[in-house]
């Protein structure tokens, strides 16, 4: 193997060298002289050089390091599972998720950070963490929703410095459905038994997602029975897709949707970002079935898609599936 010159006179002077310059450095320094690099930094997954700095990405080639949220999964005992993976396309993942069950009640929180705002990642998580501890106990949507924005609003210093996330939750519990959100996050219900008489062209076990939205729903506490196979949720957004509603300090005074139903039969409730309903939007909706499997079903087609986005999934089985 090749030496450098600053590696040869490092060693010969009983010297280690900075991997990212490579000049001699000596025992009890903290940082290069030459190039300013921190010394005992973590070590690159790919390259091998102790030279990732405190953001994570490698002095020497530029990765930035794989972490915990790169990608995640989460199965309950009930059925119940989670996924969250960093996409194709953005070197961290943003989005964050929460899958809880106590007692009879399931709890799925999912947050995506807003991209434009700074320390996106840290957004949604403190979100979920408060939403969903809030929830399992048993408070309600609003309640939760409060906690969440309290939470993602202590990480601002100012306006200017506002992490912020769009939010979406589902509590089910005895066969009802509970959902709160605000911003871009979706949840879908996608039925056991399909609709009849499928648009044409589509597998006949495939249920569609409608060409309009849902409105926003009856007043909370009032069941209503979606349609089969549709979008429970609608987007706080304009046209052009920018959001017009999240978490964060720089938010107006925003209050979640909530809608309540008891769906007729059995089937999955789907909650996920948009790097997941982008890909979906106007296309046929999967068909009900393990939930761990179609899980990752579904994160392969996002990533099959080009996966521009961070993606995360959680689905809720109610009722016997086939």
């Amino acid at each position: 193997m090749a030496v450098t010159a600053p590696e040869a006179r490092a060693a010969d002077a009983g010297a280690g060298a900075c991997p990212v310059c490579g000049t001699p450095v000596y025992e009890g320094y903290a940082y290069c002289e030459k190039c300013g690099h921190t010394l005992g930094s973590p070590t690159c997954a790919s390259c091998g050089a102790a030279a990732v700095d405190a953001e994570g990405y490698c002095e020497r080639c530029g990765l930035r390091q794989p972490t915990g949220r790169d990608h995640a999964e989460i199965v309950l005992e009930g059925g119940a599972a989670a996924v969250t993976d960093r996409g194709l396309r953005r070197s961290r993942n943003e989005d964050a998720v929460a899958l809880l069950a106590a007692g009879r009640s399931t709890v799925a929180v999912v947050c995506d950070g807003v991209g434009s705002s700074p320390r996106a990642d840290e957004a949604s998580a403190v979100a979920v963490e408060a939403a969903s501890a809030a929830l399992i106990r048993g408070l309600a949507h609003e309640e939760a929703f409060e906690l969440a924005g309290r939470a993602v609003t202590k990480l601002a210093t100012s306006v200017d410095d506002a992490p912020a996330c769009t939010y979406v939750a589902a509590v089910v519990r005895d066969g009802r459905i509970s959902l709160a959100w605000a911003g871009d996050t979706r949840a879908y219900w996608l039925p056991a038994e399909p609709p009849a008489g499928p648009p044409s062209g589509l597998p006949d076990e495939l249920p569609t997602v409608p060409s309009t939205e849902l409105p926003s729903g009856p007043p909370e506490g009032t069941p209503a029975e979606p349609p089969g196979g549709a979008l429970l949720t609608t987007d706080d957004a304009i046209e052009t897709g920018e959001i017009t509603a999240w978490l964060g300090a720089d938010a107006d005074d925003v209050r979640p949707h909530v809608r309540v139903f008891e769906p007729q039969g059995p089937g999955l409730l789907l909650v996920c970002s948009d790097g997941l309903w982008r890909y979906l939007d106007g296309r046929p909706l999967p068909a009900p079935g393990d939930p761990q499997e179609l899980a990752r079903e579904l994160l392969r087609h996002a990533l099959d898609s080009g996966g521009q986005d961070n993606i995360t999934i959680a689905l809720i089985p109610l009722g016997e599936l086939p």
